[in-house]
């Protein structure tokens, strides 16, 4: 199977007049990692026009804490109109990762779906920290991007439904 570049879009999202707010939760954990993740989201998101204003970045101390730190962000403004969670877990020694890994989804999701809003799962679970840095602007393009695209899109979407 060929590994390929997925932050690449030749489509970009048809926003119209967006007047919510776009939250980042961002892992302070693998903090090179999730730091170029978050400056690849807000690349997007500036390229698609939206304000500086209208992008609200929260930090929570690892991967585990980001669908608190969602909740939270949700609960303190109702102008939120979508997450982008960015995170990093790399496999350790012990299956540690495995429970993190699919907490953080879960949590996410549910997130997304206890209120009815695009809760995207930017979290990188990778084998060692060469893959991480390989997904955050290395050979693979960076997942932040992929995120903020996915955002987007499902902002998009929701336009279209409404």
């Amino acid at each position: 199977m060929k590994k390929v570049n997925l932050s690449q879009h030749s489509d970009s999202p048809s926003l119209k007049n967006i007047n919510i707010k776009i939250g980042i939760v961002v892992s302070e954990w693998n903090e090179a990692i999730t730091n170029a993740l978050k400056e690849g989201a807000l690349a997007v998101l500036r390229e698609a026009g939206i304000a500086q204003k209208q992008i609200v970045i929260h930090s929570v101390p690892g991967s585990f804490e980001l669908p608190l730190g969602a909740l939270m962000l949700i609960d303190s403004d109702d102008s939120i109109g979508a997450i982008i969670c960015l995170g990093c877990v790399i496999q350790g020694e012990t299956r540690h990762f495995e429970f993190i890994s699919q907490a953080v989804a879960n949590g996410i999701m549910n997130v997304s779906l206890d209120y009815a809003i695009p809760v995207i799962f930017g979290v990188l679970t990778c084998d060692t920290m060469e893959q991480a840095q390989d997904r955050a602007g290395g050979k693979y393009g960076n997942k932040g991007v992929e995120a903020a695209y996915t955002c987007l899109k499902m902002i998009e979407t929701l336009q279209k439904l409404q």
